[in-house]
């Protein structure tokens, strides 16, 4: 977790929602990604997405059996299909968002259910620190 929070300060940094994530096989860092869709003008720029993409190309491969996600933020719909369709084996995740949140705030994705896969969840790790860094940004803004 604390790797996810480096690219989520990077993303802070940058202006952006300060959301990292990097994905791990056996142990080693395959992918790294944090928040830029504001930057990229691309709304699937999120951390998650953006670690998947460079751990695809890591890999050379789609799916990524025996992986995983680790990210400062309880991921959305968007990110939880794309978790599902690369067949990630574990998400775990700091700070929940009860607005958002697709793992086990608003929905339940990962459980698989109609699905074809199912992942597991470690769900508040580091989370108060993941949520602080949340809270400063948007607070900065207001």
């Amino acid at each position: 977790m604390r790797e996810a929070l480096v690219e989520a300060r990077k993303a802070g940094a940058m202006g952006e929602v300060p959301v990292g994530a990097i994905l791990l096989v056996n142990g080693k860092i395959v992918g790294r990604g944090h928040n830029h869709s504001i930057g990229s003008w691309d709304p699937t720029a999120h951390a998650e997405i953006l670690a998947l993409r460079h751990a695809a190309h890591s890999l050379r491969n789609y799916r990524m059996p025996g992986s995983i996600l680790v990210v400062t933020l309880e991921p959305c719909v968007m990110c939880a299909g794309a978790m599902i369709q690369a067949r990630v084996d574990e998400i775990v995740y700091g700070a929940a968002d009860p607005k958002a949140g697709a793992i086990c705030s608003q929905f339940q994705l990962a459980d698989g259910m109609p699905l074809n896969h199912t992942i597991e969840v470690t769900a508040g790790v580091l989370e108060e620190e993941c949520a602080a860094l949340l809270r400063a940004f948007f607070e900065s803004r207001r």
